[in-house]
């Protein structure tokens, strides 16, 4: 392919002349003719409702109780905060982003030839040393997990983050083939995540698209539950129009209202008591008419203010001293989108949530192109760790593509081409995932007695030296749904509940109890 004279921006869409006409919606989000928007659904009985949020007294004590019983969950349900970022179309990962090395972690350096093919001359690889300092100017673990030091992703989250809480986050790399340009990659772990017991007081899980799995690729067919489908956000008036706490709240005061509402419910009951409702498993109608009411009293209880949920209202995602300016929320649907999924994740509202960002096949002849997309995909990735920080609330934060990109060599000198190699073609061999945590209480530490345990954990799998994913280093390594199962073996370890794992996944495919100690990276965050 011939470089092209007119440079893209990071919503223009993708033309390539060996890929077959795009289709599929799949193939539109990959190769960015639509931002990973879809039609407004709600998987939820909350779609019935449409308005917000504010946590507010406890309902009266009898009605308490009853929430339990009621599956009605508090905030987050005591679990860390998950959300993934889902890039649609191949994007790089491993090397011109997250660095992966050979066996002993991410500084066991690959060869220059591997570098090459991962987008970095010669001159920009992470193994030269400086002579006045001894070490690389090309590496940066300023976030724990080491990345190339112009990395567009860690420039993108540095401008987010916060100088004060960088140290409070830390993260590890799997590398990992996925199949290209590809809706056949169970990569979603949401599911999963709820299993280990992750859920929220609004919705269960929600995402940036209206699929199975909230996002662009699948999520593993044995941990689909229909259930608990992910409600569609992507923007401010999806999260405002969840919760319509109705007239009553209007003609009352909120206090008021509760009461009201909690005066129905006991009515309710006290007339069930007395009747049978000649249906079949009678207690069962009871319950659902009792939890109807309930639900009912505590959405008014806790949502009676809708400003609350607003994402745009919120003064720590948006204004003066907000993570994003009026003038960024505005004009770019990819921040609306991650404002509005990391306000339901990290305030508890859903238990998990994906955020899927589109344009990500962008082997386009020229290394600007896929520069300018990493590099907001880095601010949305930032905002939500800064979000995190500002809140006090830990974060576990997973970012994942459908197969990768390799370069032949040729160097893109524009402005925003930045003297690196120009994507040429889709490499599934070059592929990777990572995920970051953040610790309101301090750094996440690393499991293993030395530092170089500690680098072992921090790279779960390895590369070859020529940048291909050595298949045989983890049950991850050449098999999605194990790196699925490896991400949520991570988020339960952050809970130290690891052990638990084989109980909740009596199927899983990692191995036994010793092999599993040897893909989790972090000690336990949260008791």
């Amino acid at each position: 392919m011939t470089n092209r004279n007119k440079k893209l921006s990071a919503d223009d869409p993708l033309y390539h002349n060996d890929h077959k006409k795009p289709v599929t919606r799949r193939d539109f989000i990959a190769q960015g003719f639509v931002a990973g928007v879809g039609t407004v659904f709600s998987g939820s009985i909350l779609s019935l409702f449409a308005k917000p949020n504010t946590a507010h007294a406890a309902l009266a004590p009898d009605l308490e109780a009853l929430k339990a019983s009621c599956g009605i969950a508090s905030q987050g349900a005591g679990k860390i905060p998950f959300i993934c970022f889902d890039l649609a179309g191949g994007a790089n990962i491993a090397g011109s982003n997250v660095l992966v090395g050979k066996q002993g972690g991410q500084l066991d350096f690959l060869t220059t030839a591997g570098y090459n093919k991962l987008g970095l001359p010669g001159d920009m690889i992470p193994s030269i040393m400086n002579p006045a300092s001894g070490l690389s100017d090309f590496v940066n673990t300023e976030l724990g997990l080491g990345f190339h030091a112009d990395s567009p992703f860690l420039r993108g989250i540095l401008e987010k983050v916060a100088v004060g809480n960088r140290v409070n986050i830390n993260g590890a790399v799997i590398p990992a083939r996925s199949e290209n340009d590809s809706g056949n990659n169970p990569h979603n772990p949401m599911y999963g995540i709820n299993k280990a017991g992750s859920d929220g007081s609004l919705l269960t899980l929600c995402g940036s698209q209206n699929t199975d799995s909230g996002g662009n690729s699948m999520a593993p067919n044995n941990l689909i539950d229909v259930t608990k489908r992910p409600t569609k956000i992507d923007r401010p008036s999806d999260v405002l129009g969840l919760v319509d706490t109705g007239d009553l709240v209007g003609l009352l005061n909120q206090q008021d209202s509760v009461a009201v509402m909690e005066s129905i419910q006991r009515i309710s009951d006290m007339k069930l008591n007395k009747v049978n409702t000649q249906i079949n498993k009678d207690d069962v109608i009871k319950d659902l008419v009792r939890c109807g009411y309930v639900k009912t009293a505590d959405i008014a209880d806790r949502f009676g203010d809708p400003s609350s949920l607003d994402p745009l209202a919120d003064p720590e995602i948006v204004g003066e001293n907000g993570i994003f300016t009026q003038q960024e929320i505005e004009n770019d649907r990819e921040f609306q989108k991650t404002a509005s999924i990391m306000k339901l994740v990290m305030n508890g509202y859903s238990g998990a949530g994906t955020i899927s960002m589109g344009g990500f096949d962008y082997h386009t002849g020229d290394r600007a192109t896929g520069e300018i997309r990493d590099l907001r995909a880095g601010r949305c990735m930032g905002a939500c760790l800064e979000y995190a920080a500002r809140l006090g609330t830990p974060l576990m934060m997973y970012v994942f593509s459908d197969g990768s990109v390799a370069s032949n060599g040729m160097i893109d000198d524009s402005v925003e081409g930045r003297g690196k190699g120009v994507w040429t073609g889709d490499n599934s061999s070059t592929a990777a995932s990572f995920f970051m945590v953040y610790n309101p209480n301090g750094t996440p530490q690393l499991m293993g007695a030395t530092p170089e345990a500690q680098a072992r954990k921090q790279q779960i799998g390895y590369m070859r030296g020529d940048a291909s994913v050595e298949t045989a280093s983890s049950p991850a390594a050449n098999n999605v749904n194990l790196l699925v199962e490896t991400v949520i073996l991570n988020y339960m370890a952050l809970h130290g509940e690891q052990g638990n794992f084989a109980n909740l996944f009596p199927n899983h495919g990692l191995g036994n109890a010793s092999l599993m100690d040897s893909l989790t990276a972090f000690e336990p965050i949260k008791s």
